[in-house]
């Protein structure tokens, strides 16, 4: 077992000296960054510093063993990846500073960015959900055979999360060309590792995952870099995953606000004596391989790379906001060509309509790779994927762990290696697994540095089916109040497949709610070729002049059910079918037209979508309303699994009241 007090011994085992020189520059230049950075800090040049010093060689013979083409998923500390992969340091320091010449238009700090141009995809800060991307870009490089290993970094502190559990078990499972580098450093923030975890080395986690670990001095630059590059070579005609710990240890606070207050002062003293930079240097001086001419060289064209780039940076001016623009990137912009249903039609169930779409989704989409649990062999509890194996094979219909973050990051990875991810949750409810990687990578990336997530999460939903609370939520609302989501949710089948086939045209991503109760209790006549229906359009599906009901999902058919049996009331009934964006016009232009609004979701009431459309209406329509705007929704509680009870809970029956009331107004 590595510890502080093993010494740094160097192997150049058969390395030229100009390799042992590119390390060495590789180990030099991003200290220097660090340096520099932390006199900028005490000025108040900038505003945060999250500090690397002592940890490069972790960063940079990793990320030098590596092909560039080959992604790596760093953290806060691993400046020597960045610096590694030449990126211009203009560029850099411009990140840091929130300039446009920045990765994120200033819209996130730090490393908290990725770049396809040098193959780097930065973190979020709950520091764990990337592990996941790392399997999914993995998953991308195995199905394409393109030989190519993926290395994600983790420290020990964020080893704890769910997240690392789930991503390291998904990728065993499915044998994934990934290094999993974890920088046991010591701390998580000032919490020591002993208050961290039990284990006395993460290598013992290995034998849990049935995967090979490897422990490596993260200090000693030349051991990390001939690790990475044997384990590379071997992954890259063997895939399968690696728990890579580095040794190795922070030498300054969580970042600099943080101090080291908390640290025992022996511990700097004896990890400073094994400085990764001051002892290679020494090393390469004994072994002939530099001189101090050469060091001072090194040293005066880095300063001159610092000082002339952070003149750029200073010289950028900040663009004034720009709101337009800032709506404008919440989404991945592509050219949706509507295509119209033509042909022969069979009359179809809801789940019929929505294993016809994914199967011709499928077959359009040759990297569209279907995730889920019981998916394959079994197609799913629903038996919508009944048959895909069969079509499309193991490869691209996928039974999953029950492990929802790591396998939405998955879908997210795939989309970063050009590819397809359809997650299916078995149930909607199960989405708060997954939840974290929804709402803060899918959701956000394209805003922060331009990245899309090419995913649709289908989501079996809603009660009427006496499942009781964990099988039974509506929980849409949770996803219309994340900017960058779209959310679907249609009512008939043919809407089903048609939504369904565009939501896979859509390069954003996309929750699919599909009502359980549904699924086998209406059929509609709909077209057996590929066509689309628009996502953001609502449908009128009854006309009339006294009230508009304004629904989606299973209240579109108890709306229609009321109406059938009060022939006497003329109501437009518009169907939303999309819920972010919803149809804003649509709605706006019915009320106006009949001068009343009943507003009828499955959801809870407080907190339902219905507040947010009543909001609308009020704000758009007041001159022309000739009553309150009302909502009817199901009670606010839990979802009881007694029928009676279920009954009670939701709205079907107070709906028919309140929309009589409304109508007297």
């Amino acid at each position: 077992m590595i510890t502080a007090e093993t010494a740094i011994r160097y192997d150049r085992k058969k390395y030229k000296d100009e390799l042992l020189i590119e390390l060495y520059k590789g180990i030099l230049k991003p200290r220097m960054i660090e340096e520099k950075m932390l006199v900028l800090l005490r000025q108040g040049r900038i505003a945060k510093w999250f500090s690397g010093i002592g940890q490069e060689a972790g960063s940079v013979g990793a990320a030098m063993a590596l092909d560039k083409e080959e992604y790596i998923l760093p953290m806060h500390r691993n400046l020597g990846v960045f610096t590694s992969r030449n990126i211009p340091l203009q560029r850099l320091f411009c990140q840091f500073q929130g300039k446009p010449s920045g990765f994120t238009k200033g819209r996130d700090r730090s490393f908290h960015f990725g770049t396809q141009e040098y193959k780097i995809i930065g973190m979020i800060s709950h520091l764990g959900p990337q592990l996941g991307l790392a399997d999914g870009i993995a998953l991308g490089n195995l199905l394409k055979e393109n030989n190519k290993v993926t290395l994600v970094y983790s420290g020990d502190g964020g080893a704890s999360e769910g997240d690392f559990h789930e991503s390291l078990n998904v990728a065993a499972v499915w044998d994934l060309p990934v290094i999993f580098a974890i920088e046991n450093n010591g701390y998580g923030l000032s919490t020591p590792s002993n208050e961290q975890f039990r284990c006395k080395q993460f290598i013992d986690k290995g034998i849990g995952y049935g995967m090979e670990a490897v422990q490596v001095d993260g200090n000693n630059i030349l051991e990390v870099y001939d690790t990475v590059k044997r384990l590379a070579e071997s992954i890259r005609k063997t895939p399968r995953p690696v728990l890579l710990e580095l040794i190795t240890f922070r030498m300054r606070g969580h970042e600099e606000a943080s101090g080291t207050k908390y640290v025992p002062k022996e511990l700097l003293e004896i990890w400073g004596k094994k400085d990764p930079l001051n002892n290679y240097e020494k090393y390469l001086l004994e072994e002939g391989v530099l001189d101090e001419k050469m060091i001072e060289s090194f040293r005066s064209e880095i300063k001159e790379d610092i000082e002339h780039s952070l003149e750029l940076t200073y010289a950028e001016t900040l663009p004034p906001p720009n709101t337009a623009l800032e709506l404008a990137d919440m989404y991945a912009p592509f050219d949706f060509k509507e295509i119209k249903p033509t042909g022969a039609t069979t009359n179809k169930r809801m789940i019929d309509a929505i294993s016809d779409g994914l199967r011709l989704a499928m077959r359009k989409h040759e990297t569209l790779v279907l995730m889920g649990q019981d998916i394959a062999e079994y197609g799913g509890v629903f038996k919508i994927t009944e048959g895909f194996v069969e079509e499309f094979g193991k490869k691209r219909v996928r039974n999953t762990p029950l492990c929802e973050a790591a396998i939405v990051g998955s879908g997210f990875g795939l989309s970063i290696n050009g590819m397809k991810a359809m997650v299916e949750m078995q149930f909607a409810d199960f989405v708060t697994e997954g939840f974290n990687q929804i709402v803060n990578n899918l959701a956000k990336s394209h805003y922060r540095w331009g990245q899309n997530a090419d995913v649709v999460v289908r989501m079996p939903t809603g009660a009427a089916v006496a499942a009781g609370p964990f099988h039974s939520q509506s929980n849409e609302a949770w996803f219309t109040h994340t900017p960058g989501l779209k959310v679907v949710y249609p009512a008939f089948p043919s809407d089903a497949k048609g939504l369904l086939l565009a939501s896979f045209e859509d390069p954003n991503p996309v929750m699919f709610f599909e009502q359980k109760a549904l699924y086998r209790s209406i059929t509609e006549d709909v077209a057996d070729d590929y066509f689309t229906v628009p996502i953001g359009k609502a449908k009128a599906v009854r006309e009339g002049n006294a009230v508009s009901i304004i629904t989606y999902g299973i209240g579109v058919h108890w709306a229609m059910e009321v109406l059938d049996k009060h022939p006497g009331i003329s109501a437009d009934l518009i169907d939303l079918r999309t819920l972010l964006p919803f149809d804003k016009e649509a709605i706006i232009n019915s009320v106006n037209k009949t001068g009343k609004a009943i507003i009828l979701h499955e959801d809870t009431l407080v907190g339902g979508l219905g507040g947010e459309l009543s909001a609308v209406i009020t704000e758009n329509c007041f001159e022309n309303l000739d009553a309150p705007v009302m909502r009817s929704a199901s009670l606010d509680t839990p979802v009881p699994m007694n029928a009676d009870l279920e009954w009670n809970f939701l709205p079907k029956q107070r709906f028919e009241q309140q929309l009589l009331d409304l109508l007297k107004y």
